[in-house]
């Protein structure tokens, strides 16, 4: 929608117009000598100095400028590309593109979780001619994409960080509670402090009465829903009742401690998907035509940083040139 604003162009005519129509006065003296000459009215005249030639090339040039901002032209200048997400295998990447024939493709770092998005927005950038190959650990989009330039999808998918959580267990079962956060695999690793600290993300807290009220975590769970009151109405969701209260988040159920291993199985998972974030999926591997489709949204070009400068530039010069024309 910006390329409309070149349909004010024709604005241009208006300071041509605004100068042609200019007049300045002639001021009329009577002489003495003049008395006898026949009386002639007042005219105003044309009158072109320098700085009026000047004044409306730099008004004209203002507005022109100021139109080229609104319509944001971009250049296309960028050719054949490899986007890597970023902390992509170097070696799996130069395998990729001596595969795909991209060895002589400019290379385009960018984050793993924006690359799809950067390059939909900044597509006015490559000439038409230009072909995208994209490497590396893409999370796959919720909608598929489509681009204006032919782009090939290769991903490889990294291993999981590592991540542990730190869990206080106050119970007279500690021992049952124990064995089951030991039995956690996958990237994520309890490590079960010897009593709650600021490190402390989770406290099972398996005692009838309540804890001290200064006690504080995100989440707890109680084997025994008496000691908290918030859980009188708490709802319930895959056999778990949860509220919150001013301690943090709270868990309870009647199965608690876990007594088989797949009990304990299950509390995890629903633990890991209910309280942590789901991690991204990696997109498969997937070949993108080109599509006439418009872009809905796109980033500012290059050039709309240089075309402000300019603007103020002239909007400066047209300053001093009406003051020294002024005097």
């Amino acid at each position: 929608m910006n390329s409309l604003w070149w349909l004010a162009l024709p604005t241009l005519l208006l300071p041509i117009w605004w100068h042609r129509k200019k007049r300045v006065q002639v001021a009329a003296e009577p002489l003495a000598s003049a008395r006898f000459l026949p009386r002639t009215e007042p005219r105003q005249m044309r009158v072109w100095r320098w700085a009026d030639v000047i004044l409306m090339i730099v008004r004209c040039l203002l507005l022109a400028c100021l139109i080229a901002w609104l319509a944001d032209p971009v250049l296309p200048w960028r050719g054949n590309t490899v986007v890597v997400a970023e902390g992509t295998d170097a070696a799996w990447v130069e395998q990729q593109v001596a595969q795909a024939g991209f060895k002589d493709g400019a290379r385009l770092p960018l984050p793993a979780a924006e690359v799809l998005g950067w390059v939909r927005a900044h597509e006015r950038e490559w000439k038409p001619d230009a072909r995208l190959l994209v490497l590396g650990d893409i999370p796959m989009p919720a909608v598929l994409p489509q681009f204006r330039h032919p782009l090939e999808l290769r991903t490889l998918a990294k291993p999981a960080a590592a991540a542990e959580v730190h869990v206080a267990i106050v119970s007279e079962r500690a021992g049952e509670w124990r064995r089951m956060f030991a039995a956690l695999d996958g990237p994520l690793r309890a490590v079960v402090d010897a009593a709650p600290g600021a490190k402390t993300e989770l406290i099972v807290w398996d005692k009838p009465e309540a804890p001290p009220a200064s006690m504080r975590a995100p989440l707890w769970w109680a084997a025994d829903a008496a000691a908290f009151p918030e859980l009188n109405k708490a709802a319930s969701v895959d056999g778990i009742r949860y509220a919150d209260s001013a301690r943090g988040r709270l868990w309870t159920s009647s199965a608690w401690p876990p007594a088989d291993p797949a009990a304990a199985r299950r509390l995890l998972e629903s633990w890991r998907s209910l309280h942590y974030a789901p991690r991204a999926y990696t997109a498969p591997a997937h070949t993108f035509a080109a599509s006439s489709v418009p872009a809905a949204q796109h980033a500012d070009g290059a050039l709309r940083d240089f075309l402000m400068m300019a603007l103020v530039a002239l909007f400066a010069l047209e300053r001093i040139v009406t003051h020294a024309r002024r005097r």
